[in-house]
C-alpha cells in the first residue's frame, strides 16, 4: 500500500504507522543490543524506500511474508501495547490496574464482570476519558481580587510595559531616535 498524497508529510506518517504496526518488536525481543540496532536499521530503510518509491514492490513482498511468517508475534506485541494503554489511562483515573481472569473459578459462563468467556470486556465502561490534569488553582498574589486579576495603576502598567519591550528587544530611547530621524529627515532645507 502506497500512499498517493501530495503532502509528503502525510505520505511518510502513513507508512511509518503502518510499518510499525507489523514490525513492532522490543529491545526485549532481542538477544543483544546489536541485533536490535540491526534490525531498527532494516525498518528504517524499507520506510525510506517506501517513501521515496525505490523497489515498492519488493519491499511490500518482503513485508507480506514478515507478516505471514510472525503473525502470532505481531497479535502479541499488539496485546502488550493494548494492555500497557489500559493499565496507564487505569493509572491516571487513579484505578488499579486490571489483571487477567482467574479461570479457576468455577463459573464457565461469565467471567467477574458479567461478560461471556471469551468475550471482550472493556477495561474502563462508560467513563470519560482523560482531559489533562484536571482544574487548576488560580494563583492569588497581593494587590490581586477574588478572580486573580490584578488592581494597577497607571504607573504599574506603564513599567510592566515597558519590562514587556525590553524583553522583546525594544528601548524607548530606540523609538524616540527613529520618530525624530524620520521626522527630520523629511524636512528639506
Amino acid at each position: 500500500m502506497v500512499v498517493a498524497s501530495g503532502n509528503v508529510f502525510a505520505k511518510e506518517m502513513a507508512i511509518r504507522k503502518r510499518i510499525a504496526s507489523i514490525y513492532n518488536k522490543r529491545v526485549d525481543d532481542f538477544e543483544s543490543l546489536r541485533d536490535f540496532n540491526d534490525y531498527l536499521e532494516e525498518v528504517e530503510d524499507m520506510i525510506v524506500k517506501l517513501v521515496e518509491g525505490i523497489d515498492v514492490p519488493a519491499i511490500e513482498s518482503r513485508i507480506a511474508q514478515y507478516q505471514r511468517e510472525n503473525a502470532e508475534q505481531i497479535m502479541i506485541a499488539q496485546a502488550r501495547k493494548a494492555e500497557e494503554y489500559a493499565a496507564a489511562l487505569a493509572a491516571s483515573k487513579g484505578q488499579l490496574p486490571q489483571t487477567a481472569v482467574d479461570l479457576s473459578s468455577g463459573s464457565s459462563q461469565a467471567g467477574p464482570t458479567g461478560v461471556a468467556q471469551g468475550q471482550y470486556a472493556p477495561a474502563i465502561a462508560a467513563q470519560p476519558r482523560p482531559m489533562g490534569m484536571g482544574q487548576q488553582p488560580l494563583p492569588l498574589g497581593h494587590g490581586s481580587d477574588m478572580l486573580g486579576l490584578e488592581y494597577e495603576d497607571e504607573e504599574t502598567m506603564k513599567l510592566r510595559a515597558e519590562k514587556a519591550a525590553k524583553a522583546g528587544g525594544f528601548s524607548l530611547e530606540m523609538s524616540k531616535k527613529r520618530a525624530l530621524e524620520e521626522a527630520f529627515a523629511s524636512i528639506w532645507i
